[in-house]
């Protein structure tokens, strides 16, 4: 017999078998039950997550000798047909090559009214349905509002929102879900004791995380990297080699660069994942991995799967890092993700883009020429007077501190550490407030803050449509509100959004949220006066 992938090799050959969709199992397996068989299927979901599987499974539980069952024994002779693609009752159609009308009117609807030749029903499975050309959907549309009793249609697309709504509704739709990394773990390591192949539990659970959810996917990559191991061990650093990819300890070295703003330390890693022949595209991606895992890590996300000393370890370097590094960092990365697709010298682009993000760092420059002459001494500035420590009283003993470790309250932060600081919460404020809602993460991606002054920060916007978005409803401008309050540590501090204007490129016009509490009070004051004037009433202009 010729070579099989391990993906067709391990295909779910009973429902039992199927990982991660118990939800479509138990529902499939409760309408066979009870003979509630409909004439028409939708499976929709992300690829290489069990939709063919399924429908040939379910092709078997209704055509099995002892059938219609939820359990059919896979050993007769129409489950053993099925199985191997050989049943003349089942049809695979591949929509994405046969998509015309053509195909439709010659494959189904000039076949449905002929009785099936050996099994109960003539199940049609039709794959990437949402590939079907208009005309293609609309000879299909009669037939599957109205198909004979013998007939059963089950349709699987990746692209649910592609498929014409007037064939949804004719279908029952069943949604197939990312496998969990618990699900592919698991599965990847039963795959491996059945291949006598020996995979790092660091090995595979890179491979897990690199499936994105995806059987066929993680499947295909430990293939792969059980073709690279010459003694039948896979390693962590084969798997990395195998895709490409640039490993978290290299990863790890860019990310503390750029958070210490050591700009030789950036460019020498870069330079050392040049040397191994890692593409730009692929550094980005491992930085993307990397900071996908160490922001769930930073808000204390379980990763799942995970053994405990992975989990320690991430916690570790997301501490180290720090949330407002991690979040600022991971959105300036998605973006050069996008962009390194058209740029014509990718290596040098990426260095000075790493470099920008980078900026200038606590870490002076050094001539590498300057050990073999005398060192120069450097000129520094005077360092700016501290703050005089001011004891202050306090309700609980306080924790220890060293004795030569004064204890000072530092001056609020003003000019460019202000706006930073403004910066950096805003970031934090649309990555917490996207994560509970897309729509309000749509509505906040393009909004930047371009200017702080105590107790007001000014929010750019784009489109005045999303500011109207915000005042139209009661809590949004709030919520908003108290997210940024709670990250920049200023209970006080107001939010003032200014709309671009498009046919001024340089013009922005202002619009301030209605006001309230303190600042409301203070604006009543400037234009009333305080109310001393004039017997105790309100000035009067």
């Amino acid at each position: 017999m010729s070579y099989q992938s391990l993906y067709r090799k391990y295909r779910s050959q009973s429902f039992d078998d199927l990982i991660g969709q118990d939800h479509v199992v138990r529902t499939l397996q409760n309408a066979i039950s009870r003979g509630r068989i409909a004439h028409a299927y939708l499976f929709t979901g992300p690829r290489g997550t069990g939709k063919t599987s399924t429908a040939r499974l379910l092709a078997k539980a209704l055509c099995c000798e002892q059938g219609p069952t939820p359990t059919p024994d896979g050993t007769c002779e129409i489950c053993r047909d099925i199985a191997a693609g050989a049943c003349v009752d089942v049809i695979e159609m591949d929509a994405a090559s046969e998509s015309g009308v053509d195909d439709i009117r010659e494959g189904i609807v000039e076949t449905v009214e002929y009785r099936p030749v050996v099994a109960r029903y003539k199940v049609f499975i039709i794959d990437e349905v949402h590939d079907l050309s208009t005309k293609a959907f609309d000879a299909l549309l009669k037939t599957i509002e109205e198909p004979p009793d013998h007939i059963i249609f089950i349709l699987a697309t990746t692209e649910f929102h592609k498929v014409p709504t007037t064939i949804r509704s004719r279908c029952q739709k069943y949604d197939f879900h990312r496998a969990t990394m618990g699900d592919l773990v698991g599965r990847l390591q039963y795959v491996a004791e059945k291949e006598g192949v020996t995979v790092e539990p660091e090995a595979i659970s890179a491979i897990a995380r690199m499936a994105d959810g995806g059987y066929r996917d993680a499947l295909t990559l430990l293939e792969q990297a059980i073709l690279t191991t010459d003694d039948g061990t896979v390693s962590l650093a084969q798997v990395y080699d195998q895709l490409g990819l640039v490993n978290e300890e290299t990863v790890d070295g860019i990310l503390q660069a750029i958070k210490d703003g050591n700009v030789p330390e950036v460019m020498g890693r870069l330079s050392e994942v040049a040397r191994l022949g890692r593409d730009p595209s692929a550094l980005l991606e491992s930085m993307m991995h990397r900071l996908a895992d160490l922001t769930r890590a930073s808000y204390g996300v379980a990763l799942g799967a995970e053994d405990a000393s992975r989990e320690a370890s991430l916690h570790e370097t997301a501490v180290r890092l720090g949330r407002d590094t991690i979040i600022r960092v991971r959105s300036a990365v998605a973006g050069l993700h996008d962009s390194i697709r058209d740029i014509s010298l990718p290596r040098v682009w990426l260095e000075s883009e790493l470099i920008r993000l980078a900026g200038p760092g606590p870490v002076p420059f050094t001539d590498p020429m300057a050990a073999r002459t005398e060192p120069t001494p450097v000129r520094r500035d005077p360092p700016a007077p501290r703050p005089t420590p001011v004891a202050s009283p306090v309700a609980v003993e306080p924790a220890p501190v060293a004795a030569d470790v004064p204890v000072i309250e530092l001056p609020p932060p003003t000019g460019d550490e202000l706006l930073d600081k403004a910066v950096a919460a805003w970031l934090q404020t649309k990555a917490l407030l996207g994560g509970k809602s897309q729509l309000m993460a749509a509505r906040l991606d393009a909004t930047v803050v371009s200017a702080a002054e105590e107790g007001n920060i000014t929010v750019q916007m784009d489109r005045q449509m999303d500011l109207e978005w915000i005042n139209e409803g009661s809590k949004r401008a709030p919520a908003i509100l108290d997210a940024f309050r709670t990250e920049f540590g200023d209970p006080a501090t107001t939010l003032r959004y200014v709309v671009k204007r498009k046919d001024l490129p340089d013009t922005l016009d202002a619009v301030e949220l209605p006001v309230e509490g303190q600042r409301l009070e203070q604006l009543l004051k400037e234009t009333f006066g305080d109310g001393n004037a004039n017997g105790g009433e309100p000035g009067v202009s």
